[in-house]
């Protein structure tokens, strides 16, 4: 039999303080809840000296004629009757107030999130955009504002579990008698019960609701990106915190304008004699009419930019350019006289007949082109 001094590790001249601290430090690391079944028998021994030594009559006998002094009046030998009713949890429980620590649960949770999605146009997607949306979802309660109960009421303390929302429940083994706990039943483990609901919201404390929420949208925002707005979600369960809600956004295509990273790229189609010439044209972007001017001698496939006129940067005050393709249209519905002139124009340019004679290696124009085709494709 193991001294009981020795078990608890103080010695003999101990106070009760230093007693009831030994145990306290002892009890808490070998609790089967913390070290497991392997910790069981030592927790026994250790509960079995705790009961005798911080009892002055007990430790009196005890220290008079040892553990055979005891056994008298406590079965087991261990000074502690673990048969009888009281096991070491409950010796665990009356020392420090719960043998597990478990608390109710709380019936406040925070709402899920929700996921939407947000056709734009790309001229929305340039400037940013700033609009009211429907939203469908859960909001919290008009009438019982996450109280769950009907007005004038509240919840009551569940008599099952006395408010603790768990239960203790005893088990005979070959250790001894041994304590569980469990959510209680009655109240589902929230340690009150929802006697009378609200009647509308029934007992959840939200409802479901269309409403109105402003958007604002940056500009530089592209096709895919989700706007997250903190709060604009589900409300929460009892009172608890709404989740957020995610926009996805869809950007519509443009019949004039494509986008190429922040960059706009439109297509601006000629004539052949504005193109030889020169020119300058308005046209219509998303800024408004813009002049552009169009070089002398310009081919098709040119590219114009256009500074800041293209999209603007997500979080940035700098903008994308507009790139202008150049398309030179060739005339196709002509009348006599202009035909004359063309025709004209080929002869002071000597551009009437095309010789496709031999070149100097003896190969034909179209064996050339041939050869420089090959040529590009093998650079």
């Amino acid at each position: 039999m193991a001294d009981y001094y020795e078990v608890l590790g103080v010695s003999r001249n101990a106070t009760e303080d230093e007693i009831k601290k030994a145990y306290r430090k002892l009890a808490r690391k070998l609790h089967p809840d913390v070290a497991g079944p392997d910790g069981e028998e030592q927790f026994k021994e250790v509960s079995a000296a705790y009961d005798v030594l911080s009892n002055k009559e007990k430790r009196r006998m005890y220290d008079l004629g040892g553990a055979d002094a005891l056994r008298g009046g406590y079965s087991g030998g261990m000074g502690a009757d673990f048969s009888a009713g009281f096991g070491f949890a409950d010796m665990f429980s009356s020392f420090f107030g719960t043998s597990t620590g478990a608390q109710p649960q709380s019936r406040t949770k925070r709402g899920a999130d929700a996921l939407m999605r947000l056709r734009l146009e790309l001229r929305d997607a340039v400037f940013g955009v700033e609009r009211e949306i429907q939203v469908n979802s859960s909001v919290p309660c008009h009438v019982c504002h996450g109280n769950l109960t009907a007005p004038g009421t509240a919840p009551v303390t569940c008599t099952d579990c006395g408010g603790a929302g768990y239960v203790q429940r005893a088990t005979n083994s070959i250790f001894g008698q041994m304590v569980t706990t469990a959510p209680c039943g009655a109240c589902q483990g929230y340690g009150t019960v929802i006697v009378t609901p609200c009647s509308e919201c029934a007992g959840e404390g939200r409802v479901r609701a269309s409403r109105t929420v402003p958007v604002k949208i940056p500009g530089g925002i592209e096709n895919g990106m989700r706007v997250r707005m903190s709060g604009y979600g589900e409300a929460g369960v009892a009172g608890g915190s709404a989740g957020d809600l995610f926009l996805e956004v869809s950007i519509a295509e443009d019949k004039v304008f494509t986008r190429q990273g922040n960059d706009l790229v439109a297509s601006l189609q000629i004539p052949m004699t504005a193109a030889a010439l020169g020119t300058r044209l308005n046209i219509d972007t998303f800024d408004g009419m813009q002049e552009v001017k169009i070089p002398a001698g310009t081919q098709s496939g040119t590219v114009l930019q256009l500074p800041d006129l293209g999209v603007k940067l997500l979080n940035r005050d700098t903008r994308g350019k507009l790139l202008l393709q150049i398309q030179v249209a060739t005339p196709t519905d002509i009348d006599e006289r202009q035909r004359e002139l063309l025709q004209e124009l080929a002869v002071l340019r000597a551009e009437e007949t095309v010789d496709i004679g031999l070149t100097e290696d003896n190969s034909s124009v179209f064996s050339w082109i041939k050869d420089k085709f090959q040529s590009w494709t093998t650079d």
